[in-house]
């Protein structure tokens, strides 16, 4: 490693070369590479973490870029998923860290198996589904986390750390109803800028002092200029959480989640297959070369079917789909059925 790299990372006396030393043998595991997961990686990457696994379930979008500091118009072009993307350009920042990149969605059946050898897990993602499933992965592991979150121009960040901190179960038991999405409510750029910075300093903090979490959750609101230090202490004093209390792991068992997600600020829904398969776009292009337009890349399979003028259903290898074009679930399923079989 060289140091003189991180100099001046190093000269901040609370981190110092113990902090640089401690960092450079860390694993993170970062789920989502989209908002706050590209200023994650961006800004580990250039910190000079060993290892960075990131995983992904989608493709660069036009309406990502706004927001999703890693990506430009050519991968939008390119139609590649974000975790490969973000890779190349990531090795590009700082070839001395370890950039593993999967396209997937994670999920009750392979959140664990992603989990191995890491030291730190970052949520990335935009929905409560996946961060409940991180909690359950987290407890079940030891492995701590740090959550993010941003609407609009607010945001919040928490550290979990099983056994020194409340959990997210502690704070709220279930998926909340959300009466605001990206989609009404909008999301400003420099907002996740902070949000996932925040989340950043966490990890570096943690990482130099992996027994003194901090059991703050912070909620910025950069429209107002407001900032709150909330103490969650006593909620981990409470022990009656029926996760991190109890030992109960209704995420990780797979009893709780969807097959079908709502893509934020995207007129999309993802469909996952009961069962995952390996498809193969080559014999899929024959079988629906006379339905509609088809184009494809080594990671994504992408088909405009002629009978429904303004939709596009974008394939990825373990047979997930994208529909572009809706939000209707029951529609979405009703398109992937026709086209793709149950």
């Amino acid at each position: 490693m060289n140091l003189e790299r991180y100099r001046k990372q190093m000269l901040f006396r609370e981190f110092g070369e113990q902090g640089q030393i401690r960092l450079r043998g860390s694993t993170a595991l970062l789920v989502g590479c989209g908002a706050l997961g590209t200023v994650i990686a961006d800004s580990l990457t250039r910190a000079g973490i060993g290892k960075l696994r990131i995983v992904d379930r989608d493709f660069v979008d036009l309406s990502n870029l706004q927001r999703q500091v890693l990506f430009n118009e050519d991968d939008v072009a390119n139609h590649e998923p974000k975790a490969v993307v973000g890779a190349r350009k990531l090795k590009a920042i700082n070839s001395e860290v370890e950039i593993e990149p999967h396209v997937a969605d994670v999920d009750h059946q392979n959140i664990l198996s992603l989990c191995e050898g890491v030291d730190l897990i970052l949520d990335g993602t935009d929905n409560f589904e996946t961060r409940f499933l991180i909690n359950d992965a987290s407890l079940e592991t030891g492995i701590p986390w740090i959550s993010g979150g941003v609407l609009g121009a607010s945001g919040q960040v928490m550290t979990f750390a099983p056994g020194k901190t409340a959990c997210l179960r502690c704070l709220i038991d279930s998926v909340p109803t959300q009466t605001e999405t990206c989609d009404t409510a909008g999301v400003l750029g420099p907002a996740v800028n902070i949000i996932a910075s925040l989340q950043v300093i966490r990890a570096l903090q943690l990482i130099r002092e992996p027994d003194q979490p901090d059991r703050r959750m912070t909620v910025v609101d950069l429209w107002d200029g407001s900032f709150q230090q909330i103490d969650l202490t006593s909620l981990s004093e409470k022990n009656d959480c029926a996760a991190c209390g109890q030992g109960e792991r209704i995420w990780l068992q797979g009893k709780r989640g969807s097959q079908t997600t709502v893509l934020c600020g995207r007129n999309a829904v993802q469909i996952t297959p009961a069962e995952k398969k390996q498809l193969d776009f080559e014999q899929l292009a024959q079988s629906l070369q006379s339905s509609g337009e088809i184009k494809c890349n080594p990671f994504l399979f992408w088909f405009e079917p002629r009978e429904k003028p303004g939709i596009e259903i974008h394939l990825f290898q373990d047979g997930r789909a994208i529909i572009k074009g809706t939000e209707d679930l029951a529609e979405a399923k009703t398109i992937y059925a026709r086209y793709l079989g149950s």
